[in-house]
């Protein structure tokens, strides 16, 4: 049963399908959140890619993610998509926005609060878009990762469908690093970390920068250490089956920033001689 007047917009990201197949974070907490207020009876329409999957609504003017088809534009795709969410503003009593900067310019055009949920600031190029709209509303998903002025209602941490992540049992001999291929998930340190333990390490997700993959990940691997590519959940459940610890070394100055990875991991993980999440600094 529906919950009456209690009609909800959830806006993912269009790099990926929600949920994605392999990576993508946000559009895997989006497609949490709408699938969570489905679940308690309210009217939920998700603005995503047009081959995602919902029991929501599904809204779409995108039809694949633009990082699945390189016949898409990044910029047409993702204003496209946000003007068309705001164009149906009227029709919800909220649009809970994932959608970073971008889908902020809009917000003082509409009748409709926006929620914006912040997964993180990639650059302090982007913080005069928040600056300028800062009396808007914002969930932070750690305490730690929060801009100063900015009006926000609570902290959110990433949550996940348990459903997909059993309990292992038992554990392996293996660090796992788990995340984005980029400088700022500390892949060179989970590397460094490999060869003090002397434990192996498999590496799985999308190179997002090639020239750090090229220079400080790709000359290591071996034997001891391997890459792996991207994994869907099925693969990280194979992973976290294999797993010793899970590493997490986040390099970004001043926040504790756990993505649902490491939440996956810790869901995964047994009481005391299973996996573990080894932060930066532990």
């Amino acid at each position: 049963m529906t919950i009456p007047h209690k009609r909800v917009a959830v806006l993912a990201p269009v790099a990926w399908r929600t949920p994605p197949r392999q990576y993508g974070a946000w559009e895997t907490v989006a497609g949490n959140i709408a699938e969570g207020l489905v679940a308690r009876g309210w009217d939920v329409t998700l603005f995503a890619t047009g081959d995602s999957v919902t029991r929501a609504h599904l809204h779409a003017v995108v039809a694949r993610g633009y990082e699945e088809d390189p016949a898409i534009d990044p910029k047409v795709a993702e204003y496209l998509h946000i003007s068309e969410a705001f164009e149906h503003a009227a029709e919800f009593d909220l649009i809970h926005s994932h959608y970073d900067f971008m889908a902020l310019t809009y917000s003082r055009l509409v009748k409709t609060p926006v929620l914006t949920t912040i997964h993180g600031f990639s650059s302090p190029q982007i913080m005069p878009v928040y600056e300028k709209y800062r009396d808007g509303y914002f969930v932070s998903i750690s305490n730690s990762d929060r801009a100063p002025g900015l009006n926000y209602l609570a902290t959110v941490y990433n949550g996940i469908d348990l459903s997909l992540y059993p309990l292992q049992e038992t554990g392996g001999d293996y660090l796992i690093f788990l995340g984005r291929i980029h400088p700022d998930k500390g892949v060179h340190l989970a590397i460094e970390v490999a060869r003090l333990s002397g434990l192996p390490l498999l590496i799985a997700g999308i190179i997002q920068d090639r020239t750090y993959f090229r220079e400080q990940v790709e000359p290591h691997l071996g034997r001891a250490i391997r890459y792996i590519g991207p994994v869907d959940v099925p693969g990280k459940n194979a992973l976290f089956a294999q797993a010793r610890a899970l590493l997490h070394l986040n390099t970004i100055p001043g926040t504790i920033r756990t993505g649902p990875g490491g939440s996956q991991c810790r869901r995964c993980a047994r009481d005391s001689h299973g996996l573990g999440l080894l932060p930066r600094g532990h």
